[in-house]
């Protein structure tokens, strides 16, 4: 079996194309979305992310500003800094980039954004909203592995699905939403014994514990639909996920490339929740124009 590549860059592109058109009816509506994407310190890796984030942005004719601060900024003035981003009706959607310097704590942060405002959705009140079944503003990569299960026609009633990798910014959400799916959902991680009993019954595998690597191809069940979240920079500079590709693909129905998977999805989605922030925070805070694929 040869899997077929679940490519994130061709579907975020389609999705872009339909975020044109919702850029244009909002303007209609007097609706300007935005996104102030707090960055601290000079991590290369964040600058990158950063940098895709609001190129993104700025392509579709959206607003979008990089607040940068040194990396020496006292946790006070970090939350002062928040607390004026959520008191400017200009923006509409703020983004912390993590991971925050060592003197920061990084949950204290994050629960200072308006939950309005909060694109990423890690906010507790988000978060509270997602474990009710009642998702609001859901993370975006998260959402974005919903979505590439939906393009791919992946039938998720009764299916097996196994995460590994326990993270509020991934593993729990993506398994809550699963589980809202229908799936019966397994959280492992990395330190689960016998991974590999549990790995071997997924119908669907969605590995995010930034481990290169770390899943091989004979852990995986024939014709399953691997998602591989993780992004991991070898010594050779050469990026690669959390799943041995080449033996994977031989056993997956379908699988995601690191990179090209994944990482321009997470991208796409943190659009569509500034769009739809955006939406809720207008006047009329309209419901029939929020985005839903």
């Amino acid at each position: 079996m040869n899997a077929t590549l679940i490519d994130g860059k061709e579907l975020s592109a389609r999705i872009t194309e339909q975020l044109k058109t919702k850029v244009s009816e909002l303007q209609a509506h007097g609706i300007a979305p935005s996104l102030s994407v707090v960055l601290v310190g000079d991590d290369a890796a964040s600058q990158v992310y950063v940098k895709n984030k609001d190129k993104k942005f700025k392509d579709l004719g959206l607003a979008s500003e990089i607040v940068r601060l040194p990396k020496d900024i006292t946790e006070a003035e970090l939350l002062q800094k928040i607390q004026a981003l959520n008191e400017d009706p200009k923006v509409k959607g703020i983004l912390v980039q993590l991971p925050l310097p060592s003197q920061i704590e990084a949950d204290k942060v994050i629960q200072a954004i308006d939950p309005r405002k909060d694109v990423d959705g890690f906010h507790e009140q988000n978060a509270g909203a997602l474990m009710n079944g009642q998702p609001r503003v859901v993370p975006c990569t998260p959402l974005g592995i919903m979505y590439m299960l939906q393009d791919q026609g992946v039938n998720l009633r009764g299916a097996e699905a196994v995460v590994v990798g326990a993270s509020n910014i991934v593993g729990k959400p993506i398994a809550l939403l699963l589980q809202k799916a229908g799936a019966t959902v397994t959280i492992c991680n990395s330190k689960t014994r016998n991974l590999k009993a549990h790995t071997q019954r997924a119908d669907v595998l969605v590995v995010a514990v930034g481990k290169p690597e770390m899943i091989k191809g004979d852990m995986i069940k024939a014709g399953a639909v691997v998602i591989d979240v993780g992004i991991n920079r070898m010594a050779d500079g050469k990026l690669k996920g959390d799943v041995e590709f080449e033996s994977a693909r031989q056993v997956a129905k379908a699988i995601t490339p690191v990179p090209g998977g994944v990482g321009p999805m997470t991208i796409a989605m943190l659009v569509v929740n500034t769009i739809n922030a955006s939406i809720l925070q207008s006047p009329e805070a309209d419901t029939s124009l929020l985005l839903k694929f």
